[in-house]
């Protein structure tokens, strides 16, 4: 038997599989993007609370509002990437175009797609019952950020991957 065979202990494919499968708990940009997400959902419960004084659980599970949970989940990522293998490879320079791509869809085409929803929301108000689509179920009106949803969900990814980070 070679020594690269796993009956042997000499390495080969068993101990590979265990490293890779015990990686993921110690995974720091992974868990840096889950744990922002986590939170900034978490925060919209909150911040719903704050600006129309009542609790309303869902807005934990919704898309929109603040902080921007997209912003801080990809920030996060592209930190933690940087802070874990340097700002010089191909790994973190992925994670900031992704980053961009969805900081700017967010409070861009979202943005103004929930605007466009609004305003047939309120057409569709005034149509007579008769009209067929007088009954339609409404569009969702909150799907994307103004840029101070996107800021603050993308500080708030920076402040966990280095906290993250600091605890490693």
């Amino acid at each position: 038997m070679s020594s690269g065979d796993p009956t042997t202990g000499g390495g080969g494919v068993t101990s590979q599989t265990t490293s890779s499968s015990s990686s993921l708990p110690s995974n720091l940009p992974l868990l840096s993007a889950f744990l922002a997400f986590a939170i900034a959902q978490f925060l919209k419960f909150f911040t719903t609370w704050f600006k129309e004084k009542r609790w309303d659980t869902k807005r934990m599970l919704d898309s929109g509002g603040m902080p921007s949970s997209h912003s801080s989940t990809v920030t996060a990522l592209a930190v933690a990437i940087g802070l874990q293998s340097g700002t010089g490879g191909a790994a973190f320079a992925i994670a900031v175009v992704l980053a961009c791509v969805v900081m700017y869809d967010a409070s861009g085409v979202r943005l103004h797609a929930g605007r466009q929803a609004e305003l047939l929301n309120q057409i569709v108000c005034e149509f007579p019952p008769e009209h067929p689509l007088s009954n339609s179920r409404p569009l969702r009106e909150l799907l994307g950020h103004t840029p101070l949803q996107v800021v603050a969900g993308s500080l708030l990814g920076c402040i966990v991957a280095y906290l993250m980070r600091s605890t490693n």
